[in-house]
C-alpha cells in the first residue's frame, strides 16, 4: 500500500514526521467509518422496528402453536428450527445463513431427545440462543436432536400474567412431546432469565420434563460473594418494588425493555461508555459485522405489564420464594422445587457479573441441605462452573465457552443414567477437529462445601428479609397515595413518548438516517473505503492512543468499584443494623425447617437398614450388572462419559439386558446406587446371591472388565474394585486391567 511521502528532507529533520502524518490520515478515515458503522445501528434498529423485531435467529424455522392463540393468551410462541448439518461437514462461516431445510436427517437407531431452548425476557428480544450458527441451536442440529424454540413478541397479551405465560409453556412441551411420542422427554434449556421459568416448570409439571440446563440462570437472588456482585443490593438501596410500580405507571401499564438494559450497562460503565465502542473503532475494518449482528439483539426493547415484571421483582428478586419453597403462582400452587423429578446441569461463571456462582448454585444447599436429601429425593444435579466467561458468553456459546457448550448438549441424554447425587462436570482435552466432539467429560461426586466455596458465607444474606419487608411497605404506600395520581396524568400517547425518549433509543435515532446531519458520513464512508490507508501497528501514536484508551478505561473502573463499595457499605449500614435483625430475626424459620430436614433420626435408619438389607439381594442378572457398572465406574470417584458409552452399546448387544426399557433402567439406576450408597459391603455381597450360576458371573466379570477399561485408563482403584467382585463371585481374577 502506498505510503504518504513527506516534502523531501522533511524525513530526516523530522522523523516522527511520517509517522504522524500517517496517523492523523488513518484516524481521520476510522473516524468517519466508525460514525458510519453507529449509523449503519441506528439504521438497522428501525429496520427492525419495522418489521416487528423478530428473533434474531439465523436458522430457519416453522410455526408450531402461537400462544396468542391460546384461551389464555401469552405473547409467546413455539417454533421449531428446520437448519441441519452433518457431523462430518465442516461450519461454514458464521455470516452465511444455512438454507438445508429440504435436506433429510440421517435414519436414527432410536428416537432422539427434542431440545427445547428458551431464551431470556429481560428486556431484550429472542434469538440470542441461536445467533450464530456454531450457537446452542447450531451444536444441538449437529448432535442430530430435533430443536425447538419458544420465542415472545414486543407486546404482553392485556392482562398476561408470569402464570399465563407459565401455563403456555407447559403446552408447548406437551406438544413437542405429542409429536416425537417414542422419544424421551425434551430436554430444555432455559437461559438467564429462562432459567427460572423452567425450573418452575420442572417443579411444577415434572411430567412434561426431560434434563434441565439452566445456563446463568438466578435462582439464589440474595447470594453473592462480598465486595464482588453489587446488583443484588440495589434493590434495597431504592426502597424495593415500588420503583417497578412507577415505571409501569409512567408506561400505562407496560414496563419498557430498554430500564432492564440499562440496569445491565450500568453494572459495567467502562465497557459500556468507552471499551466496546474503542474496540469497534480500533478494529474498524473487521469489526462491524460482528458489532451490528450483536446490537441488533442488545438495541431490541420488549415490555412486559406490570403483573408479569411486579411478580418478578417481588417475588422473585427481593423476596426469594422460589428458593424458600413459598412461590405461589396463583393461590392454589405453591412451587417447591424439591419436586424436580429430572436430572438439573447449572452451568455458572466466575465472570458473570449478572448471575454469579452464588446465585446460580446457593439454592441446591438452601432447598436440599446435604447430598444425602437430595440422594433421599432420587435427584441428579449437575454444575460446572467456568472461570472467566461472560455472562452473556454461557449461552451465546462463544469461542470461550463452545467446549462446555457442546460437553453439555453432548452429554444430555447421560444425565438420566447417573445415579442420584451432587457432581460437578469437567470438560478437558480439545477436539481433533473444531466440530467433533471427542473431549474427556466425566462427572465428579461432590459435597455441599464444595458449592459453598464458591460463596464466602451465607451469613450476608440475613441483611435480605427487612429488605423484603420494608419493600412492600413502600410500594403499598405508592401505590396507595401516589400512584393513582400519575396513572391519572398517563395516556398511552404520553407513555410512547416516554419510551421513545429513553436514552438507549435516542441514541439509536441520533445516529441513523433521520438525523440528516449523518447524511454526508454514508458518502464519505463510502469514497473512503476505496482509499482506505490503515496505518502501521507499530506506529508510536498508536501505542499512545492504547495507553490513553486503558487509563480512560481504568478510571472509570475505579469509579464503578468505588460506586459498587459504596452501595453496599450503605447497604449493610442501612439492613444489618442490630434493630433490624431484631425486628425480622436473624434466624429464620426456612433456616430451622432446613435443619430440621437434615436430622436423620433412629427409625429412619433403622428403615433404610432394613430396605438395604432386602434389596441387596433381591434381583437377577440385570440387577446385578447395573450395581456392578455404578460400583466399577464410581470406584475412582469419576464418571467417564466414555464408559457410559461402552455400557449402553453392550447393553444393546446383551440379549438379556437389550429388553430392558430405558425407564426402567432409570429407576433400577437409583435402587442400585441406593443400595451400594447405603451398605456397599453388603451391596457387593449380595452379587452372589444375584448371579448364582458360574456362567452368569463370567459373563458378568467380562463385561465389567469391559466398561472399566473403556476410558482407556488404567486405574488401581477399579482394579481394586473389580477383584473384590472377582472374590465374592468366586472367579480368578488375576488378570490386570489393561488399555484397550
Amino acid at each position: 500500500m502506498k505510503r504518504f511521502t513527506p516534502p523531501s528532507g522533511f524525513s530526516q529533520v523530522l522523523p516522527w514526521y511520517t509517522s504522524s502524518m500517517e496517523y492523523l490520515v488513518d484516524r481521520t478515515q476510522r473516524t468517519i467509518l466508525f460514525w458510519d458503522v453507529l449509523r449503519k445501528r441506528g439504521n438497522n434498529y428501525l429496520a427492525h422496528l419495522k418489521a416487528g423485531q423478530p428473533p434474531v435467529l439465523v436458522f430457519d424455522y416453522e410455526m408450531v402453536l402461537d400462544g396468542r392463540t391460546f384461551e389464555r393468551p401469552a405473547n409467546y410462541s413455539l417454533i421449531r428450527i428446520l437448519d441441519r448439518r452433518s457431523k462430518k461437514a465442516k461450519p461454514a462461516k458464521q455470516t452465511e445463513r444455512r438454507l438445508t431445510q429440504k435436506a433429510k436427517p440421517a435414519k436414527a437407531a432410536k428416537p432422539v431427545r427434542p431440545i427445547v431452548i428458551i431464551d431470556p425476557r429481560a428486556g431484550h428480544g429472542p434469538g440470542i440462543g441461536g445467533s450464530k450458527l456454531n450457537s446452542q441451536i447450531g451444536v444441538a442440529l449437529d448432535y442430530g436432536h430435533p430443536v425447538y424454540f419458544v420465542m415472545f413478541y414486543v407486546d404482553p397479551e392485556p392482562g398476561q400474567t408470569i402464570a399465563d405465560v407459565h401455563a403456555a409453556e407447559i403446552r408447548f412441551l406437551e406438544e413437542v412431546a405429542s409429536r416425537h411420542p417414542d422419544a424421551p422427554k425434551p430436554a430444555i434449556i432455559g437461559n438467564c432469565q429462562a432459567g427460572w421459568a423452567t425450573a418452575l416448570i420442572g417443579a411444577d409439571r415434572p411430567d412434561v420434563t426431560g434434563p434441565m440446563i439452566f445456563n446463568g440462570s438466578p435462582l439464589s437472588y440474595w447470594g453473592g460473594v462480598e465486595g464482588a456482585n453489587p446488583m443484588r443490593y440495589r434493590g434495597g438501596l431504592y426502597g424495593g418494588v415500588w420503583l417497578t410500580s412507577l415505571f409501569c405507571d409512567l408506561g400505562n401499564g407496560h414496563f419498557d425493555g430498554a430500564n432492564l438494559v440499562a440496569g445491565f450497562e450500568d453494572l459495567n460503565p467502562a465497557n459500556t461508555y468507552w471499551k466496546k465502542l474503542y474496540h469497534v473503532y480500533a478494529n474498524i475494518d473487521t469489526e462491524e459485522s460482528r458489532f451490528l449482528e450483536f446490537e441488533k439483539w442488545w438495541g431490541g426493547f420488549f415490555k412486559m405489564n406490570f403483573e408479569e415484571i411486579h411478580f418478578i421483582v417481588d417475588s422473585l428478586f427481593i423476596g426469594n420464594e422460589l428458593e424458600q419453597g413459598v412461590l405461589r403462582l396463583n393461590e392454589d400452587r405453591v412451587i417447591n422445587l424439591k419436586n424436580f423429578k429430572d436430572p438439573i446441569l447449572v452451568f455458572a461463571s466466575g465472570g458473570d457479573n449478572i448471575t454469579p456462582p452464588p446465585q446460580a448454585l446457593n439454592w441446591i444447599k438452601r432447598v436440599y441441605g446435604s447430598v444425602d436429601e437430595i440422594k433421599s429425593h432420587g435427584q441428579v444435579i449437575v454444575y460446572m462452573v467456568h472461570e472467566k466467561v461472560g455472562h452473556l458468553g454461557i449461552f451465546v456459546s462463544g469461542k470461550v465457552a463452545r467446549k462446555e457448550h457442546r460437553g453439555i448438549i453432548g452429554s444430555v441424554d447421560m444425565l438420566e443414567f447417573l445415579s442420584p447425587g451432587l457432581y460437578e462436570m469437567v470438560v478437558k482435552g480439545n477436539p481433533s477437529q473444531p466440530w467433533l466432539d471427542d473431549y474427556d467429560i466425566h462427572f465428579e461426586p461432590r459435597t455441599m462445601e464444595d458449592i459453598l466455596k464458591l460463596d464466602d458465607g451465607l451469613e450476608d444474606e440475613e441483611a435480605f428479609l427487612p429488605v423484603n419487608a420494608i419493600s412492600r411497605f413502600n410500594d403499598s404506600l405508592y401505590r396507595s397515595f401516589l400512584s393513582p395520581w400519575i396513572r391519572a396524568g398517563i395516556s398511552e400517547t404520553t407513555a410512547e413518548a416516554i419510551r421513545q425518549l429513553h436514552p438507549l433509543r435516542v441514541e439509536r435515532y441520533m445516529a441513523s438516517d433521520l438525523n440528516p446531519f449523518m447524511q454526508p458520513i454514508m458518502f464519505w464512508a463510502e469514497a473512503l473505503k476505496r482509499y482506505r490507508r490503515p496505518v502501521a501497528a507499530d506506529n508510536p501514536w498508536v501505542a499512545m492512543e492504547a495507553a490513553f484508551s486503558d487509563a480512560v478505561e481504568t478510571g472509570l473502573n475505579y469509579f464503578r468499584d468505588v460506586r459498587d463499595l459504596s452501595q453496599e457499605f450503605w447497604f449493610k449500614s442501612l439492613y444489618s443494623m442490630p434493630l433490624m435483625k431484631r425486628m425480622f430475626s436473624s434466624q429464620s424459620d426456612t433456616d430451622h425447617k432446613e435443619a430440621a430436614a437434615q436430622k436423620i433420626d433412629k427409625k429412619t435408619r433403622q428403615r433404610r437398614k432394613t430396605w438395604v438389607k432386602m434389596a441387596a439381594v433381591e434381583g437377577g442378572f440385570t440387577e446385578a450388572m447395573v450395581r456392578i457398572f455404578l460400583a466399577v465406574v464410581g470406584a475412582n470417584r469419576k464418571l467417564d462419559k466414555r464408559e457410559f458409552a461402552a455400557a449402553e452399546k453392550i447393553v444393546q448387544a446383551n440379549s438379556r439386558l437389550s429388553k430392558l426399557s430405558a425407564d426402567h433402567y432409570k429407576v433400577m439406576i437409583k435402587e442400585q446406587a441406593r443400595v451400594l450408597e447405603l451398605d456397599e459391603k453388603l451391596a457387593i455381597e449380595g452379587l452372589a446371591k444375584l448371579l448364582p450360576t458360574r456362567q452368569d458371573r463370567i459373563e458378568a466379570f467380562t463385561i465389567a472388565e469391559q466398561i472399566a477399561v473403556a476410558d482407556e485408563i488404567s486405574d488401581r482403584r477399579e482394579q481394586a474394585m473389580l477383584d473384590r467382585i472377582g472374590r465374592i463371585l468366586e472367579l480368578d481374577n488375576s488378570k490386570k486391567l489393561t488399555k484397550n
